[in-house]
């Protein structure tokens, strides 16, 4: 079912950037009052790099996250004749992540179930869909 592979997706690709910024949170970080880690300074946007490389670079680079390559789905463009994604499409689609994923992906689930192409928000707004990747042979 496609709306559980995009499930997937998601929980793979924001495992890796969750445990790079808790790693890195506790690496960089400093204690709070709450027990947990806090970064601030200019190291605050190392973890910001890192989402946007795995997340936005990798799509609009390669045509497909880490999740979706393991999953085996492809975002694709619905503006471009090539289907191929725009860096632009690329940030529209997740800047909406968490929207779509709150709570517990439940807006992005409704959306995808109520809409003709199985669109969650960011690819309503991106003009994007996503694909199945064929098995090669």
């Amino acid at each position: 079912h496609l709306i559980i592979r995009r499930f997937l997706v998601l929980l793979i690709d924001y495992s890796i950037v969750y445990v790079f910024f808790f790693v890195f949170a506790m690496k960089f970080g400093e204690s709070n009052y709450e027990g947990g880690y806090s970064v601030s300074g200019s190291l605050v946007f190392i973890p910001m790099a890192f989402w946007f490389f795995i997340i936005i670079f990798l799509e609009a680079s390669y045509g497909a996250t880490i999740g979706n390559s393991i999953v085996r789905l492809k975002p694709k463009s619905l503006q471009r004749t090539s289907g191929v994604l725009s860096f632009g499409q690329s940030v529209k689609r997740h800047l909406l992540d968490p929207l779509d994923m709150f709570p517990f992906g439940i807006i992005g689930i409704i959306y995808m179930n109520n809409s003709e192409k199985h669109q969650r928000l960011g690819d309503m707004w991106a003009n994007t869909i996503v694909v199945e990747i064929p098995k090669s042979k």
